[in-house]
């Protein structure tokens, strides 16, 4: 199924369609609740006014896609990519969106309400009089996003960075803010009740508050230029994550995929490490430094085209790129990873 297939007004609960090619088809109106739509390419799809209650659309692709109306409820949609697409009064009330990118996007009205937002990357975001309550945004990027006027009631901003957020108007009783960075960039320190800032109490709270993230891109024309999505260095400060290298093993089947196609292995082998970095509170954001391990050089163009779409080139990692005799299980591709949070 590729191609402009037409699903308008379709009942597809619970269908199985993972790992699907539906670039293009439409899916108005259409009824896809507790559907399996895991791995599934649905690039430029309409999903228009779709029921999607529970649905499954881990690690899809829904760049540019259409989902302007359509009830998302409960659905997981950890490591989707979401790049350009329409999200124009989705309700996304109890939806999980661990690790997920939505820099830049228009969410503003948009349902939240129980949310699992936590390391997302909502940088930029528009989230002008949406509805947050009870959302879980435990360490995730706000910086620079629109807040003003959204109902943040009892959501959990622990360790979320909300530098230069917008938040004129917004409403935040019984949130949580531990550790949060505000946005004017300091450490927030609850009140007591006679109205004194709390001071912390040990050696411990005091460590968690100088190991708050900072990222520093490091630049010069005295050492060569990146000539790809990298960095020459990173300087950041924070808690480290050393993630171990992941080669293409799908966990469904705990078994090596695409054995002979390097860019599939290398889909693969991000989503391994996305996983990861989102089960330890991180993404790709925080990513300072990678290594990728190539069974054959000859490779590089096809893997730094699937790695540089999880990257953007002015705040890439520093990588480093080598050439290796044998790989584990004789795979194609092996990228490890440093993440600071």
């Amino acid at each position: 199924m590729q191609g402009n297939a037409n699903f308008n007004w379709a009942d597809l609960s619970g269908a199985d369609l993972s790992r699907a090619k539906l670039s293009g088809a439409d899916f108005s109106n259409a009824k896809l609740d507790n559907a399996n739509l895991s791995d599934t390419e649905l690039s430029l799809v309409s999903l228009i006014k779709a029921s999607l209650k529970e649905t499954n659309f881990k690690r899809a692709n829904l760049k540019n896609s259409k989902l302007t109306g359509a009830n998302l409820t409960g659905a997981e949609l950890s490591q989707v990519k979401l790049t350009s697409a329409n999200l124009k009064d989705v309700n996304l009330q109890k939806a999980k969106l661990r690790g997920v990118n939505l820099s830049g996007l228009n969410l503003s009205g948009v349902n939240l309400d129980e949310a699992d937002l936590s390391a997302a990357d909502l940088t930029g975001t528009n989230l002008k009089k949406a509805c947050l309550k009870k959302t879980n945004l435990q360490k995730a990027s706000l910086k620079q996003a629109d807040l003003m006027v959204a109902n943040l009631e009892q959501a959990n901003f622990y360790k979320t960075d909300l530098t230069d957020a917008k938040t004129y108007g917004w409403i935040i009783k019984n949130a949580d803010f531990t550790d949060a960075i505000m946005p004017n960039g300091e450490i927030y320190q609850s009140e007591t009740t006679d109205g004194e800032l709390n001071q912390p109490e040990t050696s411990e709270k005091s460590s968690q508050k100088v190991t708050s993230m900072t990222r520093k891109i490091i630049r010069t024309d005295k050492a060569p230029a990146p000539v790809g999505p990298y960095n020459q260095a990173i300087a950041a400060t924070g808690t480290t994550i050393f993630v171990a290298g992941q080669i293409a093993i799908d966990t469904r089947i705990n078994d090596i995929v695409y054995t002979d196609d390097v860019a599939k292995q290398t889909e693969q082998v991000m989503a391994n490490l996305g996983a990861i970095l989102t089960e330890a509170g991180a993404n790709w954001s925080n990513v300072v430094k990678t290594t990728v391990f190539l069974k054959d050089m000859n490779d590089f163009a096809a893997v730094n085209a699937v790695y540089a779409k999880y990257f953007d080139e002015a705040t890439a990692p520093a990588r480093a790129c080598v050439e290796v005799s044998r790989l584990p299980k004789d795979v194609l591709v092996e990228i490890d990873c440093i993440a600071v949070i």
